[in-house]
C-alpha cells in the first residue's frame, strides 16, 4: 500500500493525469465529502485530477498510512495550493490487482 499511495501522489504533484489513472480500476469510484461529489469510473477520476490537482496546482504532502488490511487503508494528506492550505483524509480501498477501486476523502 506505501508504494501505490507514494506513486499516487508523486503523479498528481507531476500532474501526470494519466500516470494517475493507470493506478486505478476501470470501474473506480472517488467520493469527496468536501467537494459534494462522487467521481466514478476513470473518466471521473480524470475530471476529479484535472479540477483539483492540476486546476488548483495542488501539492500533496503524505503526513501518515494507517493500514487496516491487505486492501484498505486511511492516508492522511497535507494539500497545498491556489486554494491554500488544507490537511485531508483519503480511505483508500484497493482490488486484488492492487488497483485503487475506491476513494473516500475529506478535509479535516
Amino acid at each position: 500500500m506505501q508504494k501505490l499511495v507514494e506513486s499516487f501522489i508523486a503523479t498528481a504533484n507531476a500532474f501526470d493525469v494519466e500516470g494517475a489513472l493507470s493506478l486505478f480500476a476501470p470501474d473506480a469510484v472517488i467520493d469527496d465529502v468536501s467537494v459534494g461529489d462522487a467521481f466514478v469510473g476513470r473518466d471521473g477520476v480524470q475530471i476529479y485530477f484535472e479540477r483539483f490537482f492540476v486546476g488548483y496546482n495542488t501539492a500533496s504532502r503524505l503526513l501518515s498510512i494507517e493500514t487496516l488490511d491487505n486492501f484498505n487503508a486511511n492516508v492522511r494528506l497535507d494539500f497545498t495550493g491556489d486554494f491554500g492550505h488544507e490537511v485531508g483524509i483519503l480511505k483508500i480501498a484497493i482490488n486484488s490487482e492492487g488497483l485503487i477501486e475506491r476513494i473516500d476523502a475529506d478535509l479535516e
